[in-house]
């Protein structure tokens, strides 16, 4: 007889569980590499929930995991709520869903390093310091989101909020999180539990959080949100280490690592640095005393018509009014109309064009439009003055030119998509108000721009009429 011996089944067990880890990591990994091109995006993003899916099941054959049918019901519950969300939201609301996702990440990351600690008194230096991290971190990407969330959804004010002493305020809310971070590992004793300790620490990251993000403007919510989302896989990655689970430590910081990287990429298309965009609300506003000179020339759809039938080249340059308007799909019809009729259409796509990194992508990806017709900013004002014809849907600050040519302006620098110096500038808008960053434009008063007013998905609704007619 072959005596298998409980220290048997005990190591192969773990081997089973550390195997599907790496296995895990690799798909993790490789889904990242495919995230980064839109055409593999969606197999990516299948890799990573199977990988996800993998490292959630074999963690239930972990000895400490003591209630399945808590967690299958969590499961069935996240999956029913992911599913309706996914299927429910609309595309103009994609970047608060975000913030949101953002938001609870953040929130599992403090509940797990909570429950560490719960009535544990035998917890290392090392695991005391990542298990406040957890906390901190997870606390400030929950709250943080939160602000984000109300923000784009405009249930509070998308512009800086600063009060009178500020700085201050948060020079004494980071010295007590020091403090109250010192008692938490130096004096263990005090942290486990629902100690004063715990909950005073939970509540100075929220409170850290709100202070984050409140003093940055609307423009900026797109690197706001890559942070947060970077936040969010730092936290993970801290609840891993107090946890000991090294697929926790390896995701956490696959996204940490990506959410940072993406970051900088939206810094360095605004022209501007990370602490620029966190700190600017705090800084003097430099008063811009160059005057917009020329006046507004409006143009009707019908009109419009004529030029573009006689176009060879368009570049359309969407922004977030599309997806306000829901345009990409007559957009996508006229663009079937133009190409039938001989011209060359491209999509400029801007980094920071809409609410979160990537919503233009997404957008048209939704119109089925071809990802070879999509062009980055660099590579499209390379060519952009050959262009017949540019049509500025719904964007504003992304080919605003007084970035170019205002100094003084709270753009001036920020590399924006070169509109104006194409031959013909269509902007279709419903009126003349300023965009997100609540800076004027003087595209609409340069001599080659026309002013198409109304709903951008009538509009080009309008123009699709005329070629069919």
């Amino acid at each position: 007889m072959i005596d298998v011996t409980s220290t048997d089944v005990i190591s192969t067990t773990a081997l089973v569980i550390n195997f599907t880890y790496v296995l895990a990591a690799g798909l993790f990994i490789l889904g990242l590499k495919f995230l980064g091109h839109p055409s593999s995006a969606r197999k990516g993003n299948a890799l990573s929930s199977i990988a996800m899916l993998l490292a959630i099941v074999v963690t239930l054959f972990d000895k400490q995991i003591v209630n399945f049918e808590l967690i299958a019901i969590a499961m069935i519950a996240g999956s029913i709520v992911g599913i309706f969300a996914a299927r429910l939201i609309v595309m103009t609301s994609m970047p608060e869903l975000v913030s949101l996702l953002n938001g609870i990440g953040g929130l599992a990351s403090l509940f797990v390093a909570w429950s560490t600690i719960e009535g544990n008194s035998q917890l290392s230096h090392f695991v005391l310091i990542v298990t406040f991290l957890a906390l901190l971190i997870g606390g400030v990407t929950f709250s943080g989101s939160l602000i984000a969330w109300a923000k784009l959804s405009e249930r509070i004010t998308g512009r800086s909020i600063t009060f009178s002493g500020q700085v201050v305020f948060n020079l004494l809310l980071v010295t007590a999180i020091i403090f109250t971070g010192y008692l938490f590992v130096a004096q263990p004793e005090l942290s486990p539990g629902m100690t004063v300790v715990v909950y005073i620490s939970i509540g100075l990251a929220l409170l850290f959080g709100m202070m984050l993000v409140l003093p940055i403007g609307g423009a900026d919510m797109p690197v706001v949100i890559s942070l947060l989302n970077s936040y969010s896989g730092l936290a993970a990655c801290a609840a891993g280490f107090a946890l000991h689970n090294n697929i926790l430590i390896v995701a956490g910081s696959l996204v940490g690592a990506s959410g940072i990287i993406l970051t900088s990429i939206m810094c360095k298309a605004m022209n501007r640095s990370l602490s620029n965009v966190l700190f600017s609300g705090f800084m003097p506003v430099v008063k811009n005393e160059m005057v917009i000179e020329g006046e507004v020339k409006p143009l009707s759809a019908e009109d419009a018509y004529y030029v573009l039938e006689a176009a060879q080249s368009v570049v359309v340059i969407p922004g977030y009014g599309m997806a306000v308007a829901q345009a990409q799909h007559a957009m996508k019809e006229l663009q079937k109309l133009l190409e039938g009729n001989g011209a060359e259409v491209a999509y400029a796509i801007h980094p920071v064009a809409g609410r979160m990194p990537g919503h233009m992508n997404v957008l048209l990806a939704e119109a089925d439009v071809s990802y070879e017709q999509l062009f980055e900013m660099d590579e499209i004002n390379k060519r952009i003055e050959n262009f017949d014809v540019a049509m500025v849907i719904g964007a504003n600050d992304v080919v605003n030119p007084a970035a170019r040519e205002m100094k003084g302006s709270p753009i001036y620098g920020m590399p924006v998509i070169n509109a104006d110096l194409a031959k013909n500038v269509f902007v279709l808008k419903r009126g003349m108000a300023s965009g997100f960053a609540g800076v004027d434009n003087p595209l609409f008063f340069k001599p080659n721009t026309r002013m198409i007013f109304g709903d951008a998905k009538e509009t080009l609704s309008a123009m699709i009429r005329q070629f069919s007619d």
